[in-house]
């Protein structure tokens, strides 16, 4: 077996490329070559001449969905459709990019690409109390349009840089945001090298369009990516260690109601803790004495508690160590890393296999990205100090003709739909090559030279006939369509920033059975106020193996493989999550009360939901069809009574005990802290549920649920 393994390995060694003849094709490393000088041009001297303007209504909605993920207030409408200043819209994309919305937006895209999660992923999922400040942070970076070398420097090697500012100590947690975990029985050299290996690949992935990870095993088949440079590259992150880096909150960093939010976890943890203790008193009573050590109460636990008592042990254990864990969401912590001293040698492994190591490699960067320039490759240290800075200062180099590339072809997708390079993770020769390379390079260009600005791009870009005329109709991203549901109803929640908040799901998922190690998860249990349930999207608890059913069926990102595009796929669950889940139907009824607070009548009411939801006034037909609609289900609506909700009841399950393979049941904890429940169709008229059915057909209408 040995020696085959050993021929196996001579064997993808010898498949190495023949680098030295460079069998590259020019056309296929058009990413590595400078940026092209177009000297005086425009996004619209470079593209085909666009058409007309769409009118300002179309206009503004599309703006703001654009920068904000929200629908514009009809107020909002109103005023710039009757603005006939020249600079009106310049004003208003102003006061969207200076508004903490912005943020909160184009924070998502990045988070799609790096992966954000408040979980670990795999099978027990365990919580990362600390990564919201992580989210925070780059929400807050896009705020104050942080230049992009700089994002880079933060988030790449933010502790190297001044480990004393927290801010760039939570910006390091980025090298920790994919999907990893350790347990008992994991082997730590094989999670470690695991982690390293993603790293690696995330890194070139979302700063350079490089599908580095394909190098692992062996030079890499269509792009100048040999297995050696991928170890040299991966060497930077050696000196890398997990921790749980003290870092006192900022001032900016959202605290309030930590201190309640603790408690109810705490009050959670105390009840499982007196849960343990009846059973330990129950050990004691039955042997004899108390356990003289763990050991001891370990051999008296199986001798003397019932399979049932045992298997409630394990479950009281198993919910302390998890609330445990969640009270660290309160504490001044940062989800991060610190350097190794000394650093661990990085080896070129055979195949990518950890137990086939081959020569020992110093660290560097892909040497292809300055082969066609007139400068010397750059250089990373060998101490483990500074390894990660020297990459990172690398990757924003602004003759790295990679970075700017790539961020402005993120920044064109966000905007039209489709990126200048239909593969944004993939600037390689199996990714697509640009449409139209002379406005890609104009573009890195204009960023490099505006100090790597964000908003300048976007003013570039909004500014443009392109942006400007008529565009294919995009379906809304998940959250954009929860938020827009949200905000029309007026049930939205502006606070922003701090822990992830947990919004209402319908019961069949979030009462359904989760195994964590050895035993069951404690139940989902919403966020009590609804304050707290209806926040942005962007603030809810991001839990890779429980994701939000309405950010699911409309194709929410995955949180284990970096998203460098959303998906529009149209799926019958679409239509049964906006007609009839508990989140829909809940909204309509909200949306309705709004109505008839904000207007008096029916014809006014029907005036008002429509410029809510569309941002215009109903036509005549829509008018009479919808008053005629309302009548019909105020009559059905007084026929059939609403019955009062159900009472909430334990959550018990059942689960079969491990020493006798008998079943058992277990209680789940009930929230401790009062619940406010929305408003329910029995605590309101016949016409006050005829308007949540009109409500509920606009929010399903392609009108709302596409930007023109």
């Amino acid at each position: 077996m040995i020696a085959r393994l050993a021929i196996a390995a001579a064997w993808l060694a010898a498949a190495a490329w023949p680098q030295q003849n460079w069998p590259y094709k020019p056309e296929d490393l058009w990413a590595f070559q400078p940026l092209g000088q177009v000297p005086a041009a425009s996004i619209d001297g470079l593209l085909q001449p666009a058409g007309p303007p769409v009118d300002r209504v179309t206009l503004i909605r599309r703006l703001t969905f654009d920068l904000h993920g929200l629908p514009p207030a009809p107020q909002e409408v109103d005023a710039f459709v009757r603005d006939p200043a020249p600079d009106a819209f310049g004003r208003l994309v102003e006061r969207l990019l200076a508004s903490p919305r912005y943020g909160e937006r184009w924070g998502r895209h990045w988070l799609d690409v790096t992966r954000y999660a408040d979980t670990d992923g795999y099978s027990n999922d365990y919580e990362r109390p600390n990564a919201w400040r992580y989210r925070d942070y780059v929400i807050h970076s896009f705020n104050q349009d942080k230049p992009y070398d700089r994002f880079i420097l933060e988030q790449v090697a933010g502790d190297e840089l001044d480990s004393s500012s927290p801010e760039n100590v939570i910006a390091a947690g980025f090298l920790r945001m994919g999907p990893w975990e350790q347990t008992s029985m994991s082997v730590a050299a094989v999670t470690r090298q695991a982690f390293l290996d993603d790293v690696t690949h995330s890194t070139a992935t979302v700063f350079l369009g490089l599908t580095a990870g394909c190098a692992r095993c062996h030079d890499h088949k269509f792009d100048p990516l040999p297995a050696r440079e991928y170890y040299e590259l991966q060497a930077a992150f050696a000196s890398a260690r997990f921790e749980q880096r003290a870092a006192p909150f900022l001032d900016r960093e959202n605290r309030a109601g930590f201190e309640e939010q603790a408690g109810r976890i705490q009050e959670l943890a105390r009840r499982n803790e007196a849960r343990l203790e009846d059973l330990h008193r129950v050990i004691r009573e039955r042997m004899g004495g108390a356990p003289k050590n763990a050991v001891d109460r370990a051999v008296r636990t199986l001798q003397t508690l019932t399979p049932a008592e045992f298997e409630h042990t394990k479950v009281y254990r198993k919910r302390l160590e998890l609330y445990r864990r969640e009270l660290d969401r309160y504490r001044p912590l940062a989800y991060s890393v610190s350097a190794l001293r000394p650093a661990p040698d990085t080896f070129l492994l055979q195949g990518g296999a950890l137990g086939s190591p081959g020569e020992r490699v110093a660290p560097g960067v892909f040497r292809v990205a300055w082969r066609f320039l007139d400068r010397a490759k750059a250089e990373l240290p060998e101490a483990p100090e500074g390894r990660r800075l020297a990459l990172a200062r690398w990757i924003g180099d602004p003759h790295n003709p990679l970075t700017a590339r790539v961020m402005v072809n993120r920044i064109w997708q966000h905007h039209f739909g489709r990126g200048l390079v239909e593969t944004p993770n993939n600037f390689g020769k199996m990714g697509k090559r640009p449409s139209h390379p002379e406005l890609l390079d104009w573009l890195a260009g204009e960023f490099i030279r505006s100090g790597w600005s964000v908003k300048h791009m976007h003013r570039l870009v909004l500014a443009s006939r392109a942006w400007q005329g008529k565009l294919e109709p995009r379906r809304m991203e998940a959250e954009t369509l929860r938020d827009s549901i949200l905000a029309v109803t007026g049930e939205i929640s502006l606070d922003a920033g701090g822990p992830g908040t947990f919004p209402e799901i319908n019961d069949d998922v979030a009462q359904q059975p989760r195994h964590i190690m050895g035993t069951m998860a404690p139940v989902y249990l919403p966020s009590p106020a609804r304050r707290q349930r209806n926040r942005r999207s962007i603030y809810t608890y991001q839990k890779r193996t429980l994701i939000d059913p309405v950010i699911e069926a409309f194709n929410g990102p995955s949180l284990n493989d970096s998203c460098e595009r959303r998906e529009a796929a149209t799926v019958p669950a679409q239509a049964f999550t906006l007609l009839n889940s508990r989140f829909a139907r809940d909204m309509a009824l909200a949306f309705a009360a709004r109505l008839e607070r904000e207007a008096a009548g029916r014809g006014a009411q029907v005036e008002r939901a429509f410029r809510l939801a569309f941002s215009r006034a109903p036509d005549a037909a829509e008018r009479s069809k919808s008053l005629d609609y309302l009548d019909r289900m105020t009559a059905h609506h007084r026929a059939h009574p609403a019955a009062p909700p159900a009472p909430r009841r334990p959550v018990v399950r059942t689960m079969i005990t491990e020493q006798a393979g008998r079943p058992v049941e277990v209680a789940e904890d009930e929230d401790p802290a009062p619940y406010q429940p929305n408003l329910h169709p029995s605590q309101v008229g016949p016409e006050t549920r005829a308007l949540a059915d009109l409500a509920l057909v606009l929010i399903n209408t392609n009108e709302f649920v596409f930007i023109y």
